[in-house]
Parts: structure tokens; sequence; C-alpha cells
């Protein structure tokens, strides 16, 4: 994606319009189904009260079994249309108790000259993201919140994370602020309403998915739009070489991390019943004492990550940012700091504890499934 910034955000801006507005009419014609099935239930209820008291049975049957197909339908839409935004995962992290990440984040907001965000939550996933959804799911002032991953927290450093900063915020100055926000929210409202329809119904929903196909390819296209968009206002902030570097550091990390790391940890079902470590209480040691920072012109970065410009994926890939950012794909010299122990230090046992234990919540049926299983052997 090699589109100087201005045509970029202007088709991005466009696409992002024109998606939120046939979403938006969707949503109205399905609002309107809904209150048409209403109004003929009603309307069916008084008929059958007519037809009943002046004695034409026949006529009160029909009309009964009218009311009831238009309260299921009017129900069903209300169910269909009732799919609130998703609420962040993780932990909300306390002002006081998180300060200099706080003044980070506040720093970086002025510099991109966003809104600033409501709350910001540490996950336990391997990425950064902004979400934003109205208070109340559907309706309601809208509020943003920051994730960040601690697996990502450990894996990179503070240059980097500032990159990785810089890139949401991005997002959001640019492509969520205002109005934005509120297209954006419709267009995942009404995709998730389409889901929902599509998996309660099987003629209908088959007719949406083929309706509702240009749609997904259109929002797919917006989707990697948005990622080109954001790396390029990011890279005006904190320099190309830097988001470059930043993007090439979590590649490496997330395939040592679920290749490596949660391999090694999960390797153990097969001789304890219990595991011997808590993996996210020892995910910064593991990362620091067992990633191989690969040597300098010893890997292909480049071709180790390109999935073939895979078209169709969410986001694009390593090396298309890479090339639409102007850098080459290179190995970071590595920092000791990283941004967990820069910003997270005193709440990293605390976090450490919450996520293990989901963690383990999560996998100890297949855990001990395992552990039974080598027994047998």
């Amino acid at each position: 994606m090699h589109l100087p910034r201005s045509l970029l955000s202007r088709t991005r801006g466009r696409l992002a319009f024109l998606l939120g507005l046939r979403a938006l009419t969707g949503l109205c014609a399905f609002a309107l189904l809904v209150l048409a099935a209403a109004a003929a239930a009603a309307w069916t209820a008084t008929n059958a009260w007519d037809a009943l008291t002046h004695g034409s049975v026949a006529i009160a049957v029909v009309s009964v079994g009218g009311f009831m197909l238009s309260v299921a339908f009017a129900l069903r839409g209300v169910l269909w249309l009732s799919v609130p935004a998703p609420c962040p995962g993780g932990v909300r992290l306390p002002h006081d108790a998180a300060r200099p990440l706080h003044r980070m984040v506040r720093r970086m907001g002025r510099r991109l000259g966003s809104a600033g965000v409501d709350a910001i939550w540490v996950g336990g996933d391997m990425n950064a993201a902004i979400l934003q959804r109205p208070r109340w799911g559907c309706f309601g002032p809208m509020e943003t919140h920051l994730i960040i991953g601690l697996p990502l927290a450990h894996s990179v450093s503070r240059r980097q994370f500032s990159a990785i900063l810089a890139h949401e915020f991005a997002h959001l100055a640019h492509q969520r602020q205002g109005a934005a926000a509120w297209w954006s929210h419709f267009r995942a409202w009404w995709f998730r309403v389409l889901d929902r329809c599509i998996d309660d119904t099987r003629g209908i929903g088959r007719m949406l998915e083929r309706w509702s196909e240009p749609d997904l390819r259109d929002a797919l296209r917006l989707a990697r739009l948005d990622e080109f968009e954001a790396d390029a206002v990011a890279a005006q902030v904190v320099g190309a070489g830097l988001v470059g570097e930043a993007l090439v550091e979590v590649a490496l990390k997330e395939r040592f991390l679920s290749e490596d790391y949660w391999r090694k940890v999960m390797a153990q079902s097969r001789v304890q019943p219990q595991p011997s470590i808590r993996p996210y209480r020892e995910m910064g040691l593991g990362v620091m004492a067992g990633f191989r920072r690969p040597l300098p012109g010893a890997v292909d970065i480049q071709e180790l990550f390109d999935d073939g410009g895979f078209a169709h994926g969410f986001h694009p890939t390593l090396a298309e940012r890479l090339g639409a950012l102007g850098v080459r794909p290179a190995v970071s010299r590595g920092e000791r700091v990283t941004a967990a122990d820069a910003y997270l230090a005193p709440l990293l046992p605390a976090l450490a504890l919450v996520f293990d234990r989901a963690w383990w919540q999560g996998s100890r049926d297949a855990w001990r499934r395992a552990y039974q299983l080598s027994r047998l052997v």
C-alpha cells in the first residue's frame, strides 16, 4: 500500500463513511421491521378480541395465530438488535497505581491531538488496542478504553512501546474522533446483528450472508487501510524506523511466546499433574532468558513473516506494513528495561496472579487430560 498519506486518508474516510451509512440503514431497517411486527401483533390481538365478541371463531383462531407469529418475530428481532459492544477485558488500572503509564498515555494523546482515554486496562494477550463503546453497550456516552497486553509489555522496550502507543492513538485521533466514533460503532453493531441473525436462522441467514458479502469485503479493506494510515501517522510522530523496529520486535516475540514459551509450559502436562511455574509471573524472565535475538542479516525477516501478501486478513502482513513505511526489516539491539518494568513494575505480581488464575482455570481440564493420557502410555 504505497498511496500518499492524503490520498490514503481520503480513501479510508470515504469508505468508512459509506460503510457506516449502510450499517445505520440496515439497523434502522431491522428496527422498523421489529416495530412493524409489534404493530401487527397489536392489530391481530385487537382483531381476535373483536372476532370472539362477535362469535367469529375461525377469524379469531387465525388472528391468534397471526398474533403469535408477530410476537415471535418481534422478540427475535429485539434479540438480534440487542447485541451490545464487547466490554474491555482484563484488569482496569487505577490512576494512582500506574501514574507513569497514565502520564505517558496523556502525553501521547496530546501529541496526536486525540481526546484521551477514559480507562487503561491490562489484558492477557499479545496486543494493544483502542476499544470504544457506548456506556450502556448500544447507547449512551461514548467511552474510550486503552488495552495493553501484559505479554506485549514484557516483550518491548520503552521506545518501542511509545511507537505502539502512537499507532493506537493514531487510530483514535484520525479514525475514531467525534462522529467517526459513532460510524465505527454502527458498523460493528451491524456486523454483530448480521452474525447473530445468520447463526439463528438457516434460510434467512444464508440469504443475508450472500447479501452482506460486499460489505464484509469493504470492511476488510477498511481495516487494512486503518492500519496503514495509523502506521503512517505514528511514523510522523516517533519516526518510521522506530515504528518498523517495534513491528519486527512484536512479531519475533509473538512467535517466540507461541512456539517456544507456551509450548514448554504445556509440555509439563505430560509429566506432572500441575504446572511447576506460573507462566505470567515468570514471563518477563522467560522472555529475557529464552528469546534468542537473530543476528543482523542472519535471518530474512521479510521472508519469514511474509505470507504471500494475503489480502483477506484484517491486518496487512508485516512485509506490507514495512514496505508502506519505506523501511527495511531490521532486528533491534534489545534493551534490558521493558515497558512492563518501566510502567507496571509495582503491579506485576498482582497482575500476574490474576492472569495465572484465569489461565489455569481455562487450561486445567486440558492439562489433566494430557497428564492422564501420558500415564496410560
